[in-house]
């Protein structure tokens, strides 16, 4: 009995084999299918994502040196299911060239594809477009000096640059010999905002071109190693004197002396605190401008840079040259010098504005008693009236002094003034649009 149960149970199992293996078929088929349809295959594109040059080596060794042209990016198509798609971010994928497959006719270079993180879990990834393309050519070497440059970058108000000191001095630029060509000068930029006082600052290096472009540094290695460049600044502060001038010898028989004055009246100057915290002038030997029997005023230009205290300097190089005029008169007169934009407006038409030269002045001159004219103040009595200016132009008006008793003038000053048509003011509304 056991015997026959067992042969039985064995019939069981095989009987209608076929039909089993069918049904176990078309369920792997059928599961087949609801996997696709719910996790279906399809396409991801990503783009912008970096090419890395690998075994690049080979051509370093010949003493040659490559640049990409064109993009050293691509595009890159995943195939995978949507759950691998959805997680897939650009910093997986990974784009690589290697020198080792490059097609030494045309210098291109298959680009590989991979996920590293999703290993097995996608079907394919295409890089689009499939190759990189190499140029090679010579490598070359360059040997600039190092300027310092502050990019526009200015000190703290009241201060200003002194010496600048780049470390190390010179910079070798290696890189292809085409990239080289175009490097024309080497600059260290630094950062001053600010800054009020010596710093030592790292630098960035900046190429540029001869037409003052900035150059790409992406093909072109240096010698800098780690320390890079630093620049070494000297902040000086800065201050606004007086300059005084002094005369020698005597005028002319009738006439005096009656001071100096000077274009500019002051001057810039810089250095270190301790330099320049008692420098309240900057004085001219009265041995520079001598007047002995003048009878009329004497102009002298004096360079006042060699009257400067030690360790004090111009702000401005270019500023050194000073107009100085001493004024003698005759006897019994007196020249005052004015700035047109000092004189009083009265009655302006409504349209109209005054327009003044820069600097420009006028010479009143005055005759009285010495004792009033050396007392003579006159800063708040000087006007014009333009009741009868109505039309925009340039015109000759009459100048009116009002001066005191015992004091008159010489001459009858005019003075140019330009008149132009008041600029309409543009009414802000911004305020109004707010509220609305």
């Amino acid at each position: 009995m056991e015997r026959m149960a067992q042969k039985m149970k064995k019939h069981r199992l095989t009987n209608n084999l076929g039909l089993k293996i069918i049904a176990l078929f078309f369920s792997a088929f059928l599961w087949l299918i609801v996997v696709n349809v719910s996790n279906p295959i399809g396409s991801r594109p990503f783009s912008d994502i970096p090419v890395t040059i690998v075994n690049d080596d080979i051509i370093k060794s010949s003493g040659e040196v490559y640049q990409v042209l064109g993009e050293d990016t691509v595009s890159v198509v995943v195939y995978a299911n949507r759950e691998v798609r959805q997680k897939l971010r650009t910093e997986d994928i990974v784009a690589t060239a290697d020198v080792a497959q490059m097609d030494t006719t045309t210098n291109l270079i298959p680009i590989n594809i991979t996920i590293p993180d999703y290993s097995g879990d996608y079907d394919s990834a295409v890089a689009v477009p499939r190759n990189i393309r190499i140029q090679r050519e010579k490598s070359g070497s360059k040997v600039l000096a190092l300027t310092a440059e502050t990019g526009g970058t200015t000190p703290r108000d009241g201060y200003t640059l002194g010496d600048i000191t780049v470390d190390p001095a010179n910079i070798t630029i290696t890189g292809p010999e085409s990239a080289l060509d175009k490097i024309d000068r080497a600059v260290a930029r630094v950062d001053v905002s600010g800054k009020s006082k010596d710093e030592d600052i790292k630098a960035d290096l900046i190429l540029y071109d001869a037409n003052g472009n900035e150059l790409s540094q992406t093909q072109l290695d240096n010698n800098l190693g780690e320390d890079g460049i630093i620049v070494s600044v000297e902040i000086l502060k800065e201050k606004t004197v007086p300059v005084e001038f002094g005369v020698t010898g005597t005028p002319a028989e009738g006439f005096r002396y009656t001071g100096c004055t000077s274009v500019p009246e002051s001057i810039r100057i810089c250095g270190k605190t301790e330099a320049i915290n008692d420098v309240d002038e900057i004085r001219v030997p009265a041995s520079v401008i001598d007047i002995s029997g003048a009878d009329a005023p004497i102009e002298r230009t004096v360079n006042i840079t060699q009257y400067l205290p030690e360790n004090v300097m111009l702000v401005d190089d270019n500023a050194g040259e000073i107009v100085v005029t001493a004024m003698v008169e005759q006897e019994g007169t007196r020249t005052i010098k004015m700035l047109v934009s000092s004189i009083r407006i009265s009655n302006l038409a409504d349209d109209l504005e005054v327009d003044y030269e820069p600097d420009a002045d006028i010479d009143l001159q005055f005759r009285g008693e010495e004792k009033a004219l050396d007392l003579l103040d006159i800063s708040n009595a000087v006007s014009v009236d333009l009741s009868e200016y109505t039309e925009p132009g340039v015109y000759d008006v009459p100048v009116q002094v009002n001066t005191p008793a015992g004091i008159e003038m010489i001459s009858d000053p005019m003075v140019r003034l330009t008149l132009l048509e008041k600029s309409e003011e543009v009414p802000d509304d911004s305020g109004q649009e707010e509220n609305e």
